[in-house]
């Protein structure tokens, strides 16, 4: 498991939102399983905070879909059925194709640029948190190009709720492969400025990482 460290940069954000940053990266990395129990104490200690912002963060990720509360146990990371895991993957794939065709009809070179460098950078990825980076960077590129905020914010909420579940099967080097094929047609439909093969590709991309990230779930399930 990989070191869950400050960086230096933290300390200028607010206490509560940079726990809740903190524990968000947590949840995505797998540092926090879904189904875990989230110990105030414990975070507080390895955060070096007052159990206070601490509250603050749980109950920013509860909005957020990533924690609920439970008598007598307290936040627990959300840990979903493999009905919803499909139901948020299907909504995932709509609203990014969406995004895709909205952002690939005004793309410009520099963020191709971008690109190019961003799907190289996952090609030489060393941990599931650097492939989570570049590839969210990849998607984001393309997406903000439009300028949707509400759209963006939709988008990335959905995603973090998948995140514990992509990274439990990613890591294997032909589901790697399979979703670099994804990004390179992706990419090639951005470079010919074609906003519908944007879409079509970049559903496609969503839906074969939903099947093999639902099929995973369901394989751990039934063991």
């Amino acid at each position: 498991m990989e070191n869950w460290e400050l960086a230096s940069q933290d300390v200028l954000k607010t206490r509560d939102g940079f726990v809740a940053e903190k524990l968000r990266e947590a949840i995505q990395q797998g540092y926090f399983e879904p189904g875990q129990k989230l110990d105030q104490h414990e975070i507080a200690e390895l955060l070096n905070v007052s159990r206070s912002p601490v509250r603050e963060a749980l109950r920013t990720l509860a909005a957020e879909g990533l924690v609920e509360f439970y008598p007598h146990r307290g936040a627990v990371v959300v840990e979903l059925s493999l009905r919803e895991l499909e139901e948020i993957f299907l909504m995932r794939a709509v609203l990014e194709g969406l995004a895709a065709r909205l952002g690939g009809a005004h793309i410009d070179d520099k963020r191709l640029e971008t690109l190019q460098t961003t799907l190289e950078k996952l090609n030489d990825v060393a941990s599931y948190s650097d492939w989570l980076k570049f590839n969210g960077e990849f998607h984001h590129t393309i997406y903000q190009a439009d300028e949707r905020p509400h759209l963006l914010a939709l988008i990335k909420r959905l995603r973090n709720l998948t995140a514990p579940y992509v990274r439990q099967y990613i890591a294997s080097p032909e589901h790697v492969a399979a979703a670099q094929v994804g990004h390179r047609l992706i990419l090639e439909a951005c470079q010919k400025r074609d906003a519908t093969m944007a879409e079509s590709e970049t559903i496609k991309h969503i839906e074969a990482v939903g099947q093999d990230a639902i099929a995973f779930a369901r394989a751990r399930v039934t063991e």
